[in-house]
């Protein structure tokens, strides 16, 4: 190894060894360019966490975003790892230190109005709408996800190796999904999306062609795959002139947030989800703190008013 350039050193390494690509291997210099400033003169080795913590704390204040100061943290780290195996160094000087944490963004959930506006738009005859009006009856009703929705059969099917991971339960009114982390739950249909995914049932037949199975299918009979129902997600919200970006997660989160302002019972709402703690429900919400101070007021034993 060229003991006064390093860098160079590992970066050939990653080009020759792990043959990364020409595009990987430019953002891995410009990284460890930011490196060399950092260590301005001083041997690379001879860095501290402490000057580490510092570029993080002048990078963060400079407006670089959180995903973009991990990266350029991670590709720090990498270097010190290969940097110990050749030379003698006290400690990776990189390796406790971490990104600020990223502000938790969320879809934009569509107005009631908007999302009336979209399911009571008009419905041609055909097989096509009327399984993508059944569609958006459903991520409404339920807040499945996208996965979950493309997942669903017609009914439990188990042959030939084959075995549903999730159904519709037409005469109980519900579906059956297995979730993220194969969480099992099972999750009320309401009426309007019963009444929509009764008209593509009338018609769905006419797409069977290989597989019955699928309680979605394309045009060529094939299982509805996730960006195909995306775009005609998209699609359907512009027909409807909602002019949001509106994707299957919108949907989702649109029946989180309506249900949670109408009721008020986080936990219930965490059930229909599927989410496996209350804080990831949490980020679903937009009720305020007067509405929280409400709920306070009239639930909690010791705040309620004595008669």
């Amino acid at each position: 190894m060229n003991p006064t350039d390093p860098i160079a050193d590992y970066l050939s390494s990653l080009e020759h060894e792990r043959r990364l690509s020409a595009h990987t291997l430019r953002g891995y210099a410009h990284e460890l360019e930011e490196l060399v400033k950092l260590a301005n003169g001083r041997p690379l080795e001879r860095l501290s966490a402490a000057d580490v913590r510092g570029a993080v704390a002048r990078a963060h204040a400079g407006g670089l975003s959180s995903r973009s100061i991990a990266h350029r943290l991670s590709a720090w780290r990498a270097f010190y790892r290969w940097l110990a195996g050749r030379i003698e160094l006290e400690a990776n000087p990189v390796a406790a230190v971490r990104a600020p944490k990223r502000a938790k963004t969320l879809p934009k959930a569509l107005s009631v109005d908007d999302t009336a506006a979209l399911m009571n738009a008009p419905t041609a005859d055909t097989a096509e709408a009327l399984r993508d009006h059944a569609m958006l009856e459903l991520f409404y009703s339920s807040g499945l996800r996208l996965a979950e929705l493309v997942g669903l059969d017609v009914h439990y099917v188990k042959r030939d190796g084959y075995e549903s991971t999730g159904w519709l339960k037409r005469d109980a009114a519900e579906v059956e999904v297995h979730g993220k982390g194969n969480r099992h739950r099972m999750v009320p249909v309401g009426s309007k999306a019963l009444v929509a995914l009764d008209a593509w049932l009338a018609v769905r037949g006419s797409l069977v062609k290989h597989d019955d199975a699928p309680l979605f299918l394309s045009v060529r009979g094939n299982r509805m795959s996730p960006g195909v129902v995306r775009e005609r997600v998209k699609r359907a919200a512009l027909a409807a002139g909602i002019p949001a970006n509106v994707h299957p997660h919108v949907l989702r989160h649109s029946f989180a947030t309506h249900l949670l302002q109408s009721s008020g019972d986080l936990r219930a709402v965490q059930e229909l989800l599927g989410h496996a703690s209350i804080s990831a429900t949490q980020v679903y919400t937009s009720l305020d703190f007067q509405h929280l101070a409400r709920v306070y007021d009239t639930a909690h034993p010791r705040a309620k008013k004595r008669d």
